[in-house]
């Protein structure tokens, strides 16, 4: 049997703000397999950009055990975390965050190069997966000439340009109209469940979580079924 893509156990995160202690995660508890592709819903201010946040080994001041692919994230060095990140995971966010100056195909080769992608390999996998996201007319634009659902869409095809095992979303169609949303979901939902990557999508839309395979909500610091 192989391991989650993701298993949080007992997380836990606090801030302090003016002396006061504030819990936001309170062992947690969570894992997804290999494949699978999980919701997670809670108001605004719940924590959810946090758990996200620990899942993509983003900060530190967690307590807690967090797995990737079925490696203990807090016994490796920040290199090795750096490398984790880097092999196995995939980041979409509610804005894009693409380079200004490079196309929307450079924008997908370039993780790619850093993982250590053969240049040629790179480019015909970013053609593929912008194709696949209908945007193989745009490939040579730059991000100031694509629409918003466009350049999430590039985005989409940049997290998912190097098969990550885990797949982490923080509103991903949070800043689209409510059509150009759904056809984002739709070919980001595809891709994902193609190449058997698991993911975890962090939003306010239901609509939205009913098309994953399964739905969890973080309710004052803990996960339960929604």
């Amino acid at each position: 049997m192989s391991e989650p893509a993701l298993r949080l156990s007992g997380l836990t995160r606090s801030f302090t703000q003016g002396g006061v202690t504030i819990a936001v995660l309170r062992g947690v508890e969570l894992s997804l397999a290999r494949g699978e592709i999980v919701a997670l819903l809670g108001p605004s201010g719940s924590g959810k950009s946090t758990l996200l946040q620990a899942a993509g080994l983003l900060e530190g001041g967690f307590g807690g055990a967090i797995a990737i692919d079925g490696v203990a994230a807090q016994a490796l060095s920040d290199d090795s975390r750096t490398a984790l990140r880097r092999d196995k995971l995939g980041f979409v966010y509610q804005f894009h965050h693409l380079l200004p100056d490079f196309t929307a195909e450079e924008n997908v080769v370039l993780p790619q190069l850093v993982k250590g992608a053969d240049r040629a390999e790179a480019h015909a996998r970013a053609r593929e997966l912008l194709e696949a996201l209908g945007l193989g007319a745009r490939l040579e634009h730059r991000p100031s000439q694509l629409s918003g659902g466009e350049q999430q869409r590039v985005a989409v095809a940049r997290a998912l340009a190097n098969r990550p095992v885990l797949v982490l979303a923080d509103e991903p169609t949070g800043n689209l109209d409510e059509g150009t949303a759904a056809k984002v979901l739709a070919a980001f939902l595809a891709l994902v469940r193609s190449q058997g990557s698991a993911a975890l999508i962090a939003t306010h839309n239901r609509a939205l979580a009913a098309q994953t395979d399964r739905v969890v909500e973080l309710h004052e610091g803990r996960l339960r079924p929604a």
